[in-house]
C-alpha cells in the first residue's frame, strides 16, 4: 500500500475522477434509466402475469363449479328419465297383463257359451233320437200286439182296467 501512496499523482487522480464522474453521469443518463425502466417493466409484467394467473385460477374454479352443477343437473335429468322409463315399462306391463286377462276371460266366456250351445244342441239331438226310438219301439210293439187278436183284447181290457182305477 505504501507503494501506491508513493506513486500517487494528483493529475492522474483528477482525470480518473473526471472520467469516473462522467462515466457515472453517462450511465445515469443513458444506462440507468433504461435498465430501471426494463426492471420496472419486468416487475409490472410479473405482477400482471400473477394477476392473470390468479384470474385464470378463479375462472377455472368457476368453470369447475359450473361443470359440477351441470353434471349434477345431467345426473338428475338422467335419473328422472330412467324413473319415467321404468314407470312407462311397468304401466305397459300392467296394461298388457290386464288386456291378456280380459282376452282370456272373453275366450273362456266364449268357450263356455259354445259348450253350452253344443250341450243344448246335443241334448236336443238326444231327445229327438230318444223320441224317434221310442216311437219306433212303440210302433213295433203296437204292430206286434195288434197283429195278434188275443193280445189286442188283453190290451183293451188292461187299458179299461187302468182307466177304472183312476
Amino acid at each position: 500500500m505504501e507503494k501506491l501512496i508513493e506513486q500517487f499523482q494528483l493529475g492522474l487522480f483528477f482525470w480518473l475522477l473526471v472520467i469516473f464522474v462522467g462515466l457515472v453521469f453517462l450511465m445515469k443518463k443513458f444506462a440507468w434509466k433504461p435498465i430501471l425502466d426494463a426492471v420496472n417493466e419486468r416487475e409490472e409484467g410479473i405482477k400482471n402475469a400473477l394477476l392473470a394467473a390468479e384470474n385464470a385460477k378463479k375462472d377455472m374454479q368457476n368453470l369447475k363449479a359450473d361443470n359440477e352443477k351441470l353434471l349434477a343437473e345431467a345426473r338428475a335429468e338422467r335419473d328422472l328419465m330412467i324413473k319415467e322409463a321404468r314407470e312407462i315399462k311397468e304401466k305397459m306391463i300392467a296394461d298388457a297383463k290386464s288386456e291378456a286377462q280380459a282376452q282370456g276371460e272373453k275366450m273362456i266366456d266364449q268357450a263356455k257359451a259354445s259348450i253350452e250351445s253344443e250341450k243344448n244342441a246335443a241334448m236336443a239331438e238326444l231327445k229327438n233320437q230318444v223320441s224317434s226310438l221310442s216311437l219306433e219301439i212303440a210302433e213295433k210293439l203296437l204292430q206286434d200286439e195288434l197283429s195278434n187278436k188275443e193280445a189286442q183284447t188283453k190290451l183293451v181290457e188292461k187299458m179299461l182296467g187302468d182307466a177304472k182305477l183312476n
